[in-house]
């Protein structure tokens, strides 16, 4: 198996995942808190899509999906464009409403078009790339790809939990 293979693979079952957890569900659903203060499945497929937004176009070296696609707009959240979710308080979760899953799934479904794109001529020599060097020791290509993916893969698992937990209300 190819890199691009391992990293398309990874990033697909995420998006498996990303569908799983919003398809069919209201509005309310996507908004519904599991307890006070808690995450909504709204904001966590935002969220790891914004995140998966921001990293993968930093590292293309290109504008993010986000603006470029005009999915700030279609979002219209009050929320600065460079906005990823990092740090946000229960207000700012509550404010991440959406008129239907279609929304959150076509803004992943362009993000992960675009990174899968990218990705397919990805090899091993890449990974050793330093993307960052703000930390100590700086952040690789293969390291930020692995942060990437484990942080989306938990929010997309938080998701489809707190899904089964919406329905289970129902």
């Amino acid at each position: 198996m190819k890199l691009a293979e391992v990293v398309a693979d990874g990033f697909g079952r995420i998006q498996e995942v990303v569908h799983e957890a919003v398809e069919g569900l209201s509005v309310e659903q996507l908004a519904a808190r599991p307890a006070p203060g808690a995450n909504t499945i709204a904001w966590l497929v935002w969220h790891l899509a914004r995140v998966q937004d921001d990293h993968i176009a930093d590292l293309m070296g290109t504008e993010q999906i986000w603006t470029a696609q005009g999915w700030l707009d279609r979002f219209a959240l009050p929320f600065p464009a460079a906005d990823i979710g990092y740090g946000h308080r229960p207000e700012d979760v509550d404010v991440v409403r959406v008129d239907s899953a279609d929304l959150l799934t076509g803004y992943y479904d362009a993000v992960h078009e675009a990174t899968t794109a990218w990705a397919a001529d990805l090899d091993e020599a890449a990974l050793d790339r330093i993307v960052d060097d703000a930390w100590d020791p700086p952040v690789t290509l293969g390291v930020r790809l692995v942060s990437v993916l484990s942080d989306d893969l938990q929010h997309a698992g938080q998701a489809a939990y707190l899904r089964g937990l919406v329905l289970r209300d129902t």
